[in-house]
């Protein structure tokens, strides 16, 4: 059960680097992109090439997984940008072909890398720890690299207009910003995060499956909303910040996936998966709402009997 828990824990960490390319997206410029579904798959389709076919370094297959996923991202940013394809659309064409890409790629539905080295096996044998606690290792250790980096990158000018576009695209647009560059930077952004966790998931379950993106974008939104319930339970002065924002979205991914070891460790089928993650997204959206209006009615109860 422990031993379980862990692994949860551990893939929901690595599976929270992709939430944070969704909370660029969606958070940030309220755009639910859903080329996620396939940027995810190709960049485990790369990184199981490069590992198997090419006896690539593993660290060199995450970055080049990561880079397949940015170009994902640019192209779905090109398609809205210059064509002015509705985004949402944009990320329906682009995911619809990368089904047929990473097919492509790998040759086949799935590619095992069983045999192969993985940055986890490695650090496994230096340190002398379980594959899944140098999982959890390497997991937080990108997590937390990449939390600090994207809070650098919002601070900068480029990051605060990116940012801006997404709080009052006509505003930012009258000072002179080209907010056709900050949506594709955006997005390229998002996909290469997104890439690079698809590549760690390949190198974690040792295989690449042309599927494995397939609910990545309702994984995301889940994540991100849990996150955000959870931080509501603490002082606002501790979860105003961007940076508690961007940890609040890997922390709500860890619970997710948490919660679904849980419920499969109680006897659910594998095959409700869905049907759980569909009820604890809509749960996670539910709830603020619930609870707002729940604090709404009482603060007018409590008005009304102090004007009694």
């Amino acid at each position: 059960m422990l031993l379980a828990l862990q692994g949860a824990i551990s893939q929901g960490i690595l599976w929270g680097i992709m939430v944070l390319g969704v909370f660029i997206t969606f958070k940030l410029l309220d755009i639910p992109d859903l080329t996620v579904d396939g940027s995810f798959a190709l960049g485990g389709c790369v990184c199981a090439v490069l590992v198997v076919g090419f006896g690539a370094d593993p660290l060199v297959a995450i970055l080049a997984a990561t880079l397949a996923g940015a170009l994902a991202g640019a192209i779905t940013g090109f398609l809205h940008t210059v064509f002015e394809i509705p985004a949402i659309l944009a990320g329906i064409l682009t995911q619809i072909s990368l089904w047929s890409i990473n097919l492509r790629v790998m040759g086949k539905s799935n590619t095992p890398i069983l045999a192969n080295e993985t940055v986890f096996s490695r650090l496994s044998e230096i340190a002398g720890v379980s594959q899944s606690t140098a999982a959890t290792i390497i997991g937080v250790a990108v997590a937390v690299g990449m939390i600090a980096l994207l809070y650098w990158f919002f601070g900068t000018e480029i990051g605060s207009a990116l940012r801006a576009t997404g709080n009052n695209e006509d505003m930012i647009r009258a000072l002179g910003v080209n907010t056709k560059v900050t949506k594709m930077v955006a997005l390229t952004l998002s996909n290469a995060l997104v890439g690079l966790s698809g590549g760690l998931i390949c190198q974690s379950q040792k295989y690449a499956d042309i599927g494995m993106g397939t609910g990545a974008i309702v994984i995301g939104l889940a994540a991100i909303v849990i996150g955000e319930v959870l931080s509501r339970l603490l002082p606002h002065r501790f979860t105003s910040s961007f940076f508690a924002r961007l940890t609040a979205a890997v922390i709500g991914s860890a619970v997710y996936f948490l919660i679904r070891a849980i419920v499969l460790q109680m006897g659910m089928n594998a095959n409700d998966m869905k049907l759980l993650s569909a009820i604890i997204v809509a749960l996670a959206l539910c709830i603020p709402v619930v609870w707002e209006r729940f604090k709404l009615r009482r603060s007018y109860t409590k008005g009304g009997e102090a004007d009694a």
